[in-house]
């Protein structure tokens, strides 16, 4: 299964990437690498992480890794990623879905 990130997953990325960049280069580079790779592993067992709560019926997943919040979902198809959250972030704001 194809895994999909959504414009706004890839600024998240892009934002993770700038964030830790300021401190050390390096490591924003392989963090970044970190999280595609757990993304692809989504579609090893995409569903086994939790649905997000106030979220099940837009079925939105939540996958932690390192205090960050991949909030995706499973479609027919594909995995969609729909947003990259850090630490202290909440869904609604992240999400803005009704």
């Amino acid at each position: 299964m194809k895994v999909t990130l959504s414009s706004r997953a890839r600024h998240d990325l892009e934002g993770i990437r700038n964030y830790i960049e300021q401190d050390n280069p390096a490591r924003a580079i392989s963090f970044v690498d970190e999280l595609r790779d757990i993304m692809k592993r989504l579609a090893d067992m995409p569903r086994a992480f939790p649905l997000v709560p106030r979220y099940e019926h837009h079925g939105i997943r939540r996958r932690s890794y390192k205090r960050y919040g991949i909030l995706y979902s499973v479609e027919p198809d594909h995995i969609f990623v729909h947003r990259i959250i850090g630490p202290g972030q909440d869904h609604d704001t992240a999400l803005q879905l009704n």
